[in-house]
């Protein structure tokens, strides 16, 4: 595939909203290529410091309501509006992938660049199912940090971090694009003093 065409389908990427993901969401062969391909991420070391954690069906649901019980345990008044969005998130599109990075003791390799490594992953799970004609959105906030429901509902070890969920599904519309930055104001020749 000629360079140009490569950097046309990444310079499309897109989040499509979780809340407007429908069915269908990927079978198990795209599933299967589109984590073949997010598996594809620098790791140094050789690690494969990530797992994934699929929710789809009614585990769609049963997270949901896990998430929102634990909501009202940390906030007394939440709001009705704080409640619907997290329902949805998870009960809106037919299936997410939770990426869990693995950042147990390592003599070699720091965590902080483990967890980059998982991070990778969840942007080329963006990239691979807008590729195969999903939409996808990259979703964190705090679920991500709160060990109780980390580890009591998700089932993650005390070494593992929640890098963010990310839905899939189809979008019935097409989703805008956003101003993005200009390399130019973002490039700065370094000089040596």
């Amino acid at each position: 595939m000629p360079m140009t065409l490569t950097l046309a389908a990444l310079d499309s990427r897109l989040s499509a909203p979780t809340r407007q993901l429908t069915a269908p969401g990927p079978d198990d062969a795209a599933l299967l290529r589109i984590l073949r391909t997010a598996a594809r991420v620098p790791d140094h070391g050789k690690r494969v410091p990530f797992r994934f954690l699929r929710i789809a069906g009614d585990a769609r649901i049963a997270l949901a309501d896990a998430v929102i019980a634990r909501l009202l345990e940390r906030e007394a008044n939440p709001g009705d509006g704080v409640i619907e969005k997290l329902r949805l998130r998870f009960t809106a599109p037919p299936l997410t992938i939770a990426v869990v990075a693995k950042l147990g003791e390592d003599e070699k390799i720091p965590a902080s660049e483990r967890f980059s490594t998982a991070s990778c992953v969840c942007l080329l799970l963006l990239q691979a199912a807008q590729a195969e004609g999903y939409g996808a959105q990259w979703l964190t906030g705090w679920p991500c940090y709160d060990r109780p429901l980390l580890e009591s509902v998700l089932g993650l070890s005390t070494d593992e971090q929640l890098v963010g969920t990310v839905a899939m599904g189809t979008c019935p519309v097409a989703v805008p694009d956003r101003e993005r930055p200009d390399p130019r104001a973002l490039l700065q020749d370094w000089n040596p003093a």
